[in-house]
């Protein structure tokens, strides 16, 4: 399969070494001019999640195809776009009139409604997705990294439609599980909320990387996720459906102890925690600055998020 992954950020490179190595045909599309500053190589120092039981550490170079034009033409089958939630309205334009009949994998974090967050894409050729993978770039450009075994993928219905069957056969040709959705704009929501707590609580801390061992900052950022969960209500979710997600939040305390044991004694866990160490990123304070601003909107009050 032809697969163009948006971008040559984190999620698009480990996934694309994931698809590449199961055999797709790969490509990076990269804005003009930083095919020259990228080369044609990554090196990676990651954790691979699908090696049992806990994941191998894998010292590797991939080598990538950069592009900087793209057109119906080029055949793609598959998009994947993974940028940050602030991003998505640019990019899905600039991608709706230049990639043919492709089905695109919106891969990450939405706060709009998600149909509406990608526009002009539509709903009979997109399917969402969340990564479980994270990782930074180094000063030396060494791509640190880990990838869960999993992924999630979100389901319209019973039956998969044919663009949600041929994303679901990509992940389990790379290795990896599919976690199916139901909900899937509900789980987004979710989790969008849950990393505003997490980012509120590193930017008291320091660094989400600070935070790996702290039982005290794992409670602060969920007791600040536990007091969002009405602005989520508030705009429809049906929490019911999602009472396994929720126990970090409803239980906060008890959680952030296994929390605070996981990040400081498995290695995954606290590559993943590192993956997003500076909480004073684009991606970062844009979570923060939307979420209040639909607070304030909805009028649900947030001491924990503005103190």
């Amino acid at each position: 399969m032809r697969i163009l992954m948006f971008g040559r950020g984190v999620i698009a490179t480990i996934y694309g070494r994931a698809f590449a190595a199961a055999g797709h045909d790969i490509e990076f599309y990269v804005r003009p001019g930083r095919a020259a500053e990228y080369g044609d190589e990554v090196r990676l120092d990651w954790i691979d999640g699908r090696r049992k039981p806990f994941g191998r550490r894998v010292r590797e170079s991939f080598r990538t195809t950069l592009r900087e034009s793209l057109e119906p033409s080029d055949g793609f089958d598959l998009v994947v776009l993974s940028v940050g939630h602030h991003s998505l309205a640019e990019a899905a334009a600039f991608l709706a009139p230049r990639i043919g009949s492709a089905t695109v994998l919106v891969l990450g974090n939405v706060w709009q409604e998600p149909l509406a967050a990608v526009a002009p894409l539509t709903a009979d050729r997109v399917v969402f997705g969340f990564p479980q993978a994270g990782g930074g770039f180094g000063s030396d450009g060494v791509l640190s990294a880990a990838l869960l075994p999993s992924v999630v993928v979100g389901a319209s219905g019973p039956e998969p439609t044919r663009r949600e069957q041929q994303v679901r056969s990509v992940f389990r040709q790379a290795g990896l599980a599919v976690r199916l959705q139901n909900d899937m704009r509900g789980w987004l929501w979710l989790h969008f909320v849950a990393d505003a707590g997490m980012f509120s609580q590193a930017l008291r801390s320091g660094s989400l990387a600070n935070m790996a061992g702290d039982r005290r900052a794992f409670r602060g950022a969920f007791r600040t996720t536990r007091e969002l969960l009405p602005l989520l209500e508030a705009r429809g979710v049906d929490m019911s459906r999602h009472r396994g997600a929720l126990l970090p939040f409803r239980m906060p305390s008890v959680i952030a102890t296994a929390s605070a044991w996981i990040t400081a004694l498995v290695p995954m866990a606290r590559v993943s925690l590192e993956a997003h160490t500076d909480p004073h990123a684009e991606e970062a304070l844009a979570v923060l600055a939307d979420t209040a601003r639909e607070a304030r909107r909805l009028d649900i009050p947030i001491p924990l998020l503005e103190p």
